[in-house]
């Protein structure tokens, strides 16, 4: 197999740079990417992450207004840097098994399916290159993340995320495995073997990764391994309970859910735990708005997908979904849709489930919902009637940051949808409880057990999530105590450092160092 022809980035000024790749999807790239990026940001550098194409549900917005994958915008935090487009020019978000909405430099390019998908490669190839190159000359180093495994050898040909980006713009690349799930020295060995040898001959050493109890006893294996490979492994990274960074996609959605459940959060205060309840779509998008609440030491989250399991919390969430209109079908075939709606007419004012629908989610508390961007041919359906409003879809996605004030506090948040929402003339609702720099936001229902917005991120303002949480123990009759106060930014900033403690521990910091360095 040969290399196709391709145009490396000018190298003249260039800083240095490291490829990680793993042997396959949700190895730990991410998380050591941030955890490298923080490593060197605190020894004076200023360094960007860079994954040329990302498939993520979760995205966030930049400064700018651009659309990127949160796991990019949270190394960008753990650098120390703000968060760019040039960070993640491609972003794939999955509409079905067969479909994805495309965004390039952080705006709506198009929806293909994979085969079409595999022929516009070509025509993205110098985009990535350039907004590498144009991080290089900015920063003293950039750390590339690769995509699932670098020896998918039916994609090499077409490859613009693993090891042709280090090809081209001459990185070394390290190879990391994740040993929790078994099979590491098999995998490991494997990529490298089945790489063709221009492309094998860029990954300098191996990481292993997520290893529960003593490494002592893999020595002679990583000998064996570096005998049969000629690589050495730089290190074994210890499992790191509840630190990882923002999920790229529902896999790790359990384990997100908890993150820092237990080193982040202060000990339960005594009184009862606020239970909540967040509905997982199939097509669940930003459900790492639901990340301060697993903060909170009195507070419980689950994930539901039926009625059975739904009972009644204190809090329902319908979080954001890719594919609004398919999703309602799904929560309507599932008897979430009616479980829902019994559960927004209390039997008793005193034990109240309040129901929260976010982006997708409120849309779909609405009257009805008037989709031809994402639904073939256009459709248009029928809310859960909860919310007196209505949404209909538009070509232009809005996507921007937002700022205001809700419940007496400082909110801050974004906006990415492509659904408008608004309010429907009759009455029966109490209108907007959000008030932004673009004006009123959102929508509650008579009672004010039913509410609704397009913002994500709120719960990261620390204040008004403790007020909004106070009003829904109130209305369920819970005496909660939400005990000491939680810092969310100050959590992911110590989550940050506790994954660069472990990279300069068990990789070494010199390690690391002397293969960025060797890019220059």
């Amino acid at each position: 197999m040969t290399s196709r022809p391709m145009t490396s980035p000018p190298t003249t000024g260039m800083c240095g740079g490291l490829m990680v790749c793993g042997t396959g999807s949700d190895s730990g790239k991410s998380t050591l990417v941030a955890g490298i990026c923080r490593m060197l940001a605190r020894r004076g550098l200023r360094v960007a992450p860079f994954k040329a194409q990302n498939m993520s549900l979760n995205s966030t917005v930049t400064s700018t207004g651009h659309e990127i994958s949160r796991a990019q915008a949270s190394q960008a935090e753990a650098a120390g840097v703000e968060p760019e487009a040039a960070m993640n020019p491609i972003l794939l978000k999955p509409s079905d098994h067969r479909n994805s909405q495309v965004i390039v430099d952080g705006r709506v390019w198009g929806t293909l399916d994979a085969a079409s998908y595999q022929a516009v490669k070509a025509e993205l190839w110098p985009v990535v290159l350039d907004r590498l190159a144009s991080l290089r000359e900015r920063y003293d180093a950039v750390i590339c993340e690769g995509a699932g495994s670098p020896a998918e050898i039916n994609l090499l040909a077409n490859d613009i995320t693993n090891l042709r980006v280090a090809e081209a713009a001459r990185l070394p690349a390290i190879l990391v495995g994740d040993i929790d799930r078994g099979g590491v020295f098999a995998s490991l060995y494997g990529t490298v073997e089945i790489l063709p040898s221009e492309l094998s001959s860029l990954i300098k050493a191996f990481v292993i990764n997520k290893f529960r109890g003593d490494p002592a006893i893999l020595a002679g294996g990583l000998d064996q391994l570096e005998g049969l490979t000629g690589r050495p492994t730089l290190g074994v990274v210890p499992w790191m309970e509840g630190v990882g960074i923002d999920a790229e996609d529902s896999m790790a959605l359990e384990a997100f859910s908890s993150a820092g459940s237990n080193r982040f959060r202060p000990p339960s205060p005594v009184g009862e735990v606020l239970d909540v309840a967040v509905v997982k779509f199939p097509r669940i998008s930003n459900f790492t708005d639901i990340e301060a609440l697993s903060l909170e030491p009195a507070v419980r989250v689950r994930y539901v997908e039926s009625a059975g399991a739904l009972g009644r919390p204190h809090l329902l969430i319908l979080p954001g979904t890719k594919t609004t209109i398919g999703d309602l079908r799904w929560l309507e075939a599932s008897g979430l849709a009616a479980a829902v709606t019994a559960l927004s007419r209390p039997a008793y004012q005193a034990d109240t489930t309040t129901i929260l629908g976010i982006c997708g989610g409120y849309q779909m508390l609405g009257r009805t919902v008037s989709d031809s961007v994402e639904e073939p041919g256009g459709s248009q359906m029928e809310g859960l009637g909860l919310l007196e409003v209505a949404t209909t879809f538009e070509e232009t996605k809005m996507t921007r940051r937002v700022s205001g004030e809700s419940l007496g506090e400082p909110v801050v948040g974004y906006e990415i949808h492509h659904g408008r929402t608004s309010a429907l003339a009759q009455r029966g609702s109490l209108g907007p409880w959000i008030t932004t720099q673009y004006g009123p936001e959102g929508a509650r229902s008579p009672g004010s057990n039913v509410w609704g917005t397009s913002l994500h991120g709120l719960f990261e303002s620390d204040t008004f999530r403790r007020a909004f949480l106070s009003e829904v123990a109130l209305r369920s009759g819970v005496c909660w105590d939400p005990g000491d106060a939680v810092s969310f930014s100050g959590a992911r900033q110590a989550r940050f450092d506790i994954i660069a403690d472990a990279v300069e521990e068990h990789l070494g910091a010199k390690k690391i160092t002397d293969l960025i360095d060797g890019a220059r």
